[in-house]
C-alpha cells in the first residue's frame, strides 16, 4: 500500500478542510473598496487564495493572480488592514467544512493517526476558526502561515513536525488541494494527497503529481488502514 509507512498526517485548511473562499473573496472585495478600488469578483478572488493573506491583498489590487510588482507597500499595508477587519467578522461555524470531514478527522484520529494543521492563513485567525468550524480537538499542533519564519510551499513547517514527532519523511502524510501543499510535501520527501475541489488557481491538483489525487475528502479512508489491531 502506498501509504504503508504513515503515521502521521498535516492537513492544509482553506479549500481542503473549510469552504473559506465566499468570506475571503468578501473581505478582499470589502478592503478593495476601503481603498477606494472596485471591488474583486469571487470567481477572481478564489483564484488568488493559498499564499496567504498578503499575497491575496496582492493579487487583489493588481487584479490578477501574478501581483504588480510596483504597488506601493503603503496602500498594500493599507488594505491589508481593511481585509483583516472584514475577514474577522466572518464568523467560521461547521456549515463551512467540507463534506464528511469531521466525521473522517475523527475516524483517523480513533485508528491512531497523529493530525497537525498547516495552514498559510495568518495565526490570528486560525485557532478561532478551527473552534468555530468544530475540529479544533482533532489536532496535536497546528502552524499559521506567520509561525515559523518560513511558510507553504517551503518545507520547514513539515520538517518542524518531523522533528517535534521524531518520524521519518515517509511517515508524514502532507493533504492539500494546492500546489504549495504538494510542493512542500515533494521539498520535505513526504507523500501528498491532493484534493481537486479546493483552490488551486483554477488548475487541477493532477497536475502537480501528488502520490494520490482525490475528489472526496472522506475518500482518504480508504488508503489509511487502522494503524493497530485495537483500531480497527
Amino acid at each position: 500500500m502506498e501509504f504503508a509507512n504513515v503515521r502521521a498526517i498535516a492537513f492544509d485548511l482553506d479549500g481542503t478542510l473549510i469552504d473559506s473562499g465566499p468570506s475571503l473573496a468578501a473581505a478582499a472585495a470589502e478592503a478593495l473598496v476601503a481603498v477606494g478600488r472596485p471591488p474583486c469578483q469571487q470567481a477572481d478572488a478564489l483564484d488568488w487564495i493559498g499564499n496567504g493573506a498578503l499575497m491575496l491583498i496582492k493579487r487583489a489590487l493588481s487584479n490578477a493572480v501574478e501581483p504588480d510588482p510596483t504597488l506601493p507597500s503603503a496602500l498594500i499595508e493599507q488594505t491589508l488592514a481593511h481585509f483583516n477587519r472584514a475577514y474577522a467578522k466572518h464568523q467560521a461555524n461547521p456549515s463551512m467544512l467540507y463534506p464528511q470531514v469531521a466525521s473522517t478527522l475523527s475516524e483517523l484520529q480513533r485508528r491512531g493517526y497523529k493530525l497537525a494543521l498547516v495552514t498559510n492563513k495568518p495565526s490570528q485567525f486560525v485557532a478561532q476558526l478551527l473552534l468555530d468550524a468544530g475540529i479544533a480537538s482533532h489536532f496535536e499542533f497546528w502552524f499559521g502561515g506567520d509561525c515559523l519564519a518560513e511558510r507553504k510551499p517551503s518545507p520547514l513547517p513539515l520538517n518542524t513536525l518531523l522533528s517535534r514527532w521524531q518520524l521519518q519523511p515517509q511517515q508524514l502524510l502532507m493533504v492539500g488541494d494546492s500546489r504549495n501543499d504538494i510542493l512542500a510535501a515533494k521539498a520535505a520527501n513526504c507523500p501528498s494527497v491532493g484534493l481537486s475541489y479546493g483552490y488551486n488557481y483554477g488548475q487541477d491538483i493532477r497536475i502537480e503529481q501528488p502520490n494520490l489525487a482525490l475528489d472526496h475528502f472522506q475518500h482518504l479512508l480508504a488508503s489509511l488502514p487502522a494503524l493497530t489491531e485495537n483500531c480497527a
